[in-house]
This record gives C-alpha cells, sequence and structure tokens, in this order.
C-alpha cells in the first residue's frame, strides 16, 4: 500500500495541536562527503562496491515507534500527509533511532488522488475508503492529471527533509496504477479483488484507460519528489501478486513501464516492490525497475535467478521474526545475507513493511547486526 501500508486510527487531539520536533541528531547524520550519491544505500541500487550492506524498512516511519504515536495525536493520516512540518519530523524518526541507511518519505499511496479531488478517505481499521467506485468510463472523469501546484507540501516537506538529512539518502514512493486501481475500483480494501478482476477481464479496454491515467498521475507524483530532493523512488505495487503472470504482462506491465519510463531520465534509482509477487519477479524487473523488491517467501538467491542480472535486489526477512528472541532474529537475517552473498547490488529490508506491535529496539538491533556483519 505504502510507506506506511497499515490504516492509522486518529487519535483524540491534544490542545494546541501536535508538537513537532525536527531535525537529525548530530550523532547519526553521517560525515560523508559527496553527498547521498556516495552512500551505501545508493552504492547498492547502483551495484556498485558498498562499505557494509545498506538497510532500511518499509513503514519504518509508523506506528512501532511510540514517538510517531505520540507526534500524530489528534491529527488524521491524510491531514498529516499535508503538513511539511510533520511529515518532516515523522520521516526522520526512525533515522534518529536506528541509524538506517535511508528515509523514506512520509505519506500515503492514496494522497496524489486525493490532491486531485477523489473522494476518499483512510478508515482506522478499514483503510482507505473511496466515495464514488470507478465501475463505467464516466467514473473515469474523476481521475484528472496531477501536478505539482496540487501538492505543494510534498515539494516543502522535501525540501525541509534534504536539509536535515545531509548525506542520507531520501527515498520517494508512489502507488503502482494496479494497486490504485484496486482500491478505485473495489471501493477499499478486497481479499479477493473480484471487481477489479472482472473489470480487467470483461471491459480491457475501459481499463486500459484507467490504469493510462493512473500511470501518469503515479509517473507526475514522483517526479515532484524527485525534482524536489529525493534520491531515490520506490512503487509499490501491494495488490499485484494477485495477478498470475500472463494477466500482469497483459494488463498491467504496460502502465507500470510507463511510470518508470517517465522517470528514468532524472537517473535516480527505481524500486519496485510488491506482495507476493514470486511469480512476477521477472517481470517486475521487465517493467524498467533498478531495484526489485522481495518478499519473504523467495530466498534472494532464488529471486536473483527469476529476475535476471543487471538489477539489485531488496529484501527479505520475514517482519515476523521480530518477534522471535534475539539470537533467532540474527539467525534468520544471517540466512537473507548468506542468500544474498552473489548478489550484484543488495539493500537489506524486511519482505514487507514493520508490523504494528514491533519492538522498535529490535529493528535497531537488526540494522547494527546487518552493518557488523557486512561491514568490509
Amino acid at each position: 500500500m505504502s510507506a506506511n501500508d497499515l490504516p492509522h486510527a486518529p487519535h483524540p487531539a491534544p490542545a494546541g495541536g501536535p508538537s513537532v520536533h525536527r531535525g537529525v541528531k548530530d550523532d547519526v547524520k553521517p560525515d560523508v562527503k559527496g553527498g547521498p550519491g556516495e552512500s551505501a544505500f545508493l552504492k547498492a541500487c547502483r551495484r556498485e562496491p558498498v562499505p557494509h550492506t545498506p538497510v532500511w524498512f518499509m513503514r519504518q516511519a509508523g506506528r512501532s515507534l511510540p514517538e510517531y504515536r505520540k507526534v500524530r495525536e489528534g491529527t488524521s493520516m491524510l491531514e498529516s500527509c499535508t503538513i511539511p512540518e510533520l511529515v518532516t519530523e515523522i520521516t526522520l524518526q526512525p533515522v534518529r533511532r536506528h541509524g538506517v541507511d535511508a528515509a523514506i518519505y512520509f505519506s500515503d499511496i492514496v494522497v496524489p488522488l486525493k490532491a486531485i479531488g477523489v473522494g476518499l478517505d483512510i478508515k482506522p481499521g478499514v483503510g482507505p475508503v473511496v466515495d464514488r467506485p470507478i465501475r463505467t468510463r464516466a467514473d473515469l472523469a474523476q481521475l484528472r492529471d496531477l501536478t505539482p501546484e496540487d501538492v505543494p507540501y510534498v515539494t516543502e516537506a522535501i525540501g525541509m527533509l534534504t536539509a536535515e538529512l545531509g548525506t542520507t539518502p531520501l527515498i520517494g514512493f508512489a502507488g503502482a496504477p494496479f494497486t490504485l486501481a484496486s482500491y478505485l475500483v473495489e471501493g477499499g480494501p478486497s481479499r479477493n479483488h473480484e471487481r477489479t478482476k472482472a473489470l480487467m477481464y470483461g471491459e480491457p479496454d475501459l481499463w486500459s484507460e484507467l490504469l493510462d491515467r493512473l500511470a501518469r498521475i503515479t509517473a507526475a507524483f514522483l517526479r515532484v519528489q524527485i525534482e524536489a530532493g529525493a534520491s531515490a523512488v520506490q512503487l509499490f505495487d501491494s495488490w499485484v501478486g494477485a495477478l498470475a503472470p500472463a494477466d500482469y504482462r497483459r494488463s498491467v506491465l504496460p502502465a507500470s513501464s510507463k511510470v518508470f519510463a517517465a522517470v528514468a531520465g532524472h537517473g535516480v534509482p527505481r524500486i519496485h516492490f510488491g506482495v507476493g509477487t514470486g511469480e512476477l519477479l521477472g517481470l517486475l524487473a521487465e517493467a524498467g525497475a533498478d531495484v526489485v523488491g522481495v518478499d519473504w517467501r523467495v530466498p534472494l538467491d532464488e529471486a536473483a535467478r527469476r529476475v535476471g542480472p543487471g538489477r539489485a535486489l531488496q529484501g527479505n526477512l520475514d517482519p515476523a521474526v521480530l518477534f522471535a528472541p534475539e539470537e533467532a532474529v540474527r539467525a534468520k537475517a544471517a540466512e537473507v545475507l548468506d542468500a544474498a552473498r552473489d548478489l550484484e547490488g543488495h539493500v537489506f529490508n524486511l519482505g514487507h513493511g514493520v508490523l504494528p506491535t514491533t519492538d522498535p529496539d529490535a529493528l535497531t538491533r537488526l540494522v547494527e547486526f546487518v552493518h557488523t556483519r557486512t561491514s568490509r
């Protein structure tokens, strides 16, 4: 879904609104000359030699952190995404706490849809809910093109973030056309995506137009982030694992390829991630990714075989492993690192987002373990 995949429940509003503290502590800001381009994260994405395997976590800024819950009190998820000072603080929190090698911009995949006027909200315990689902060609009128003027808070927040992060890269992100289409067609989260698949199979011309519009919106949202200073971007196709490879190639690959092609000229690494996509890994790479994210179901050495040469991989510790004793976490992390030993490039991550009840200290220890074990 997003960098913060699960819906966020609002809390009672405190007097005076949220208290926001900005800034990365001096003792965690890297002292490396040359800017983010010299970071281990970007080097790994480019398949260059690295001083250690870089680490970041999907959904690292979110409900697992008590400081996140505190600063979000009284502010809804979508409102939070439009307050630059709050976005900056939340994005920086895991960098301060865990010492990760990259920050990921705090937002949600439905933000660009909300910005262009689509009626939707993120309901606690449910997720994104759409007022008027797309079922007919007339419904496509909701999807106008996105411009930078629609999301001025993104440009402002990224400017603040890059000033604070220094040499730590910032990852921008967006939802992929298929996953956005699923929310828009179903009207909200879906277990089986039956309405989405019915439209895809039954009205292929309408489906193609829907995904084309979403590809333009997504590409524009990524361009805003890159031009504001993001050093890499990730395209989340959270629900595309529901498709067979032939359906993906015919009905989804063209739109995802348009997104990646639209930002290719900016020269930043492009990451592609989906859940349950073991059978689609080669196609995710074919769409134009420089880095393919792998969930926990496929070992990285096997994933590399499926993806083929010329791509870095990202992943892929099972998020549930973090609930086990520390020695078990280290053992499973070591298995991931061993499977990644011969990869052209590797970014250590979870195989999906951080679960909300994860102990933050377990993440901090995991970062230190990966850095120490892979120090070169």
